[in-house]
């Protein structure tokens, strides 16, 4: 029950994020479509999310949040705020040496290589938005203290920053920037970075009164960054792995088919809402409370709380699977199909999303799964599996982009989920002797029945009312997409209320708890 209402605390804030999110993609999917242009603005903002997630979100903040707060627990507050400076410190030194050198390397680039003028865009656009990776980075480290805290909701809200700006700027500023589309996109990129100006001071007041204050510490002579260090090099690995294995396809991509990656991306955006408001809500709480868990030595629990997580997450992602493979289309030209975003343009966004969706449950899985070896301490293992399963998804990646274009991307990141959240389970199996998946697999396989009968709804649904409605206007677009939705999800709870599911009667029993009181 905590799990539930903490998690859904923070999806709550997260929902809010995912759609404005949503609705800065279909600003920009109306102001670029899936055109060259919107290609190289994808493509050059990768690369700064590339180092944000080595240096902020994923290695440091796994390696981080469980020695702060085993420091918090054990030596008392000032401790872990003095740790937590040294860490910030030296991820300024750090991050501020790599915008310096990458920088210098493109403007070298752009002054003397000789380009596509498609190419030259994206390199001018990573020069301008690559010093977001700094800010943003200095954001991530800040919003884990606060997870650690205990604190989500304010935090969760920070990731509105970017989704506000970016609207505001294709609103608001590109207009007035120029009157080609490679002329104002300049605007996004500017936009990019007063976001992160934004997101990195968002979470700085609730700190404050925590009772954190910035001040240097010298992070060359500090244990717990050499501690952090230590721990964050395998995972660092993995991350890195992960990034240019995206960054390498996105770049084939690129010069395969002019849409490949704009097509693409808007796909694993709408992959990101049902993934962003529960799955990445949940892992994020879980990091904190498996770590409290462990330096208690409460294995009993910690196998629990795990299995639960697991549970809550294929419950909701299964659900969300049916629902996207299902009504793939419809979704995509309700959202994007307007201004540049055209009729085929929705048809292929659809097809990648169709590839993607299967692997819903795989990409949370691995999510939750690598938070339980960070919190026990262990980054080598995840990082080792994540690094082989990426090698295997760039070799096929690479094999069916040529063929199938961005459905061949969806299809080798739905297997290679699956191989990797397999191989963490084993893994985990191992080093906790008494995990028990087997409850967890049966009540899976329900699920997974009731998700089809789910997604046949659906279809029926979505082929009753286009064929008597059809979807012509925006009326018409909405009742393509809510009404079998809706008829299908109620189908879903009423099936899993009816097998006594528990993550259906504990949310009933947490709302009679609160309409009573």
């Amino acid at each position: 029950m905590g799990m539930l209402k903490s998690s859904g605390a923070m999806a709550g804030a997260t929902m809010l994020s995912r759609v404005l999110g949503m609705v800065r993609e279909m600003v920009y999917a109306a102001f670029m479509g899936d055109t060259a242009v919107a290609s190289a603005f994808k493509v050059a903002f990768q690369i700064p999310n590339l180092f944000r997630r080595l240096l902020g979100e994923g290695a440091l903040t796994g390696a981080f949040i469980p020695i702060f707060k085993n420091k918090e627990l054990l030596e008392g507050e000032e401790s872990a705020w003095k740790a937590a400076n040294a860490v910030l410190c030296g991820l300024l030194i750090a991050s501020g040496a790599i915008v310096a050198v990458v920088l210098l390397g493109v403007s070298v680039v752009l002054q003397f290589v000789e380009l596509s003028p498609d190419t030259w865009l994206m390199f001018s656009l990573l020069r301008v938005m690559f010093p977001y990776m700094l800010l943003v980075c200095i954001a991530a480290v800040l919003i884990g203290m606060a997870n650690a805290r205990g604190y989500f909701f304010i935090p969760a809200l920070s990731a509105t920053m970017l989704n506000v700006v970016a609207i505001a700027s294709v609103l608001c500023v590109a207009p007035l920037i120029g009157e080609t589309l490679p002329e104002q996109i300049y605007a996004l990129a500017y936009a990019v970075l007063v976001a992160g100006l934004a997101q990195s001071s968002f979470v700085t007041p609730l700190l404050y009164k925590q009772g954190f204050r910035f001040h240097w510490v010298n992070p060359f002579k500090d244990s717990t960054v050499k501690e952090v260090v230590y721990k964050m090099i395998p995972s660092t690995l993995g991350v890195a792995a992960f990034q240019i294995n995206v960054l390498l396809i996105s770049f084939f991509s690129f010069f395969i088919a002019d849409y490949v990656v704009a097509s693409f991306d808007y796909a694993v955006r709408l992959m990101e809402l049902p993934q962003g408001v529960f799955a990445i809500s949940l892992a994020t709480w879980m990091l904190p409370a498996l770590s409290a868990l462990a330096g208690k030595k409460q294995y009993v629990e910690f196998r629990k709380t795990l299995l639960d997580g697991l549970s809550y997450l294929a419950f909701i992602n299964m659900l969300a699977m049916a629902l996207l493979v299902v009504l793939a289309e419809p979704i995509i030209r309700l959202l994007f199909e307007r201004g540049a975003f055209s009729e085929v343009a929705t048809q292929r966004s659809a097809l990648a999303l169709i590839c993607l969706a299967p692997g819903l449950v795989f990409f949370g899985s691995v999510n939750l799964l690598s938070r339980a070896f960070f919190a026990l301490g262990d980054t080598k293992t995840p990082a080792k599996i994540g690094i082989l399963c990426l090698g295997i998804n760039l070799v096929i990646s690479l094999l069916l982009v040529f063929r199938f274009r961005q459905a061949g991307l969806g299809v080798a990141n739905t297997l290679t989920s699956l191989l990797n959240m397999v191989l963490l389970g084993m893994a985990l199996k191992r080093v906790l002797s008494k995990l028990d998946y087997w409850p967890l697999l049966i009540s899976g396989g329900k699920m997974l029945m009731l998700a089809g009968i789910t997604g046949l709804i659906a279809w029926l649904g979505y082929d009753f009312w286009d064929r008597y409605f059809g979807h012509e206007n925006l009326l018409s677009k909405l009742g393509g997409v809510f009404i079998p939705a809706g008829v299908a999800s109620l189908s879903y709870l009423v099936g899993a209320y009816s097998l006594r599911f528990p993550q259906v009667t504990q949310a009933i029993e947490m709302i009679k708890t609160r309409l009573k009181k």
